[in-house]
């Protein structure tokens, strides 16, 4: 045929330089395929993970809406320039940031997603200042709070960003309130983040392990790439807004000095997208931490929907997540127990090595 015709034998040509054949050259008579259409239908798909998994339909129409809604905020991100939507909103959210438009429109998509789904009873969100409560007649069982785009400032350069959510299971009878989230992230009954970046991967737990999942846009759906853990051997990596070291206290300062100290000093790696930071500690090991300082008492990140979801994650991956000094104490993140919707916590996250030198300074 005239495919096989042009496939020419590298040693029928010879040597450029020799002038004779070198044997040890060989070219594959048939290419290979860019894409096996045949294994197509072994994917394992994130809706049939979820059903095989934890045997309960309610969550996999939940964690449906949550997926079309991260499937639908990334390809909002993805066409940002060409729809306008980079720049502020012009307002600001419950916590006092800037707003941006992908912001708003993050949220909408959300909260409709989820609204629709049947499943929900209360929604917490970043950018709304009171909880949401679901209507009797399309209420579920669940309580949910997200940061629908963590990482927003990021958006106009062009850097990943992603959503973050904590699933509850509400506790009330009557009408749902604040009562049925303000608790321990050890309640927790789900947590996940989806990051957008140069692919879209949706991360989860059901607190036995952690699962992540890329979307082949090819066939719009998340297919399971594999269960995630912290690497046997730790990369040495540490991750902070160097920025705020000033305001720091002592132990987090000597920490930080330590990992920049010796022979081989750790490597600093900080994206200012809590998503992509941690995505990057659990894969390859070392620290990630934000911690309270003299201008922010309690931190920075919020506790609902961004300390938990990912202390949450981490646990379940062989890590550790404490907020070092708090209160007067160190303690687990996830023995915390939020005041209100947008109360905050200090972060120290990553692999039980290099967590505990951190918090080894306050001994």
């Amino acid at each position: 045929s005239r495919r096989r015709r042009s496939l020419v034998s590298i040693e029928s040509l010879g040597s450029p330089t020799r002038g004779r054949a070198d044997s040890s050259v060989q070219v594959m008579a048939t290419p290979k395929a860019v894409e096996d259409v045949e294994t197509e239908v072994d994917k394992f798909t994130l809706s049939a993970f979820i059903m095989t998994e934890t045997k309960d339909l309610e969550m996999t129409i939940l964690m449906n809406a949550m997926q079309l809604a991260c499937k639908l905020i990334a390809r909002a991100v993805r066409k940002a320039g060409v729809a306008n939507l980079y720049g502020l909103h012009g307002s600001a959210n419950a916590s006092g940031d800037d707003v941006k438009k992908l912001d708003v429109l993050s949220n909408d998509i959300m909260i409709n997603a989820l609204r629709n789904s049947g499943m929900c009873a209360l929604l917490v969100s970043e950018e709304e200042e009171e909880p949401i409560v679901i209507p009797e007649e399309i209420r579920g069982k669940y309580c949910l709070a997200f940061d629908p785009l963590d990482g927003s400032s990021n958006i106009d350069c062009n850097v990943s960003t992603g959503t973050i959510f904590s699933v509850y299971e509400r506790k009330s009878t009557g009408e749902p309130g604040v009562e049925d989230i303000l608790r321990p992230g050890t309640e927790m009954v789900a947590a996940g983040y989806c990051m957008y970046g140069s692919a879209t991967d949706f991360v989860v737990t059901f607190g036995s392990g952690v699962h992540r999942f890329t979307l082949d846009d090819s066939v719009g759906e998340f297919v399971h790439f594999g269960e995630m853990k912290f690497p046997a051997k730790n990369k040495t990596i540490y991750s902070c807004n160097e920025g705020n070291f000033a305001l720091w206290d002592d132990a987090i300062q000597k920490a930080t000095e330590q990992f920049k100290a010796g022979p081989k000093p750790y490597s600093a790696r900080y994206v200012g997208s809590m998503v992509s930071d941690v995505h990057r500690t659990i894969l390859y090991g070392g620290v990630f931490y934000y911690p309270a300082d003299k201008k922010s008492t309690k931190g920075k990140l919020r506790i609902l929907y961004e300390g938990f979801p990912m202390a949450l994650i981490t646990e379940q991956a062989g890590g550790v997540a404490d907020t070092g000094m708090f209160k007067g104490k160190l303690g687990r993140i996830m023995d915390v127990i939020p005041e209100n919707i947008h109360d905050r916590c200090p972060i120290i996250m990553g692999c039980q090595r290099d967590v505990e030198k951190v918090l080894a300074f306050y001994n």
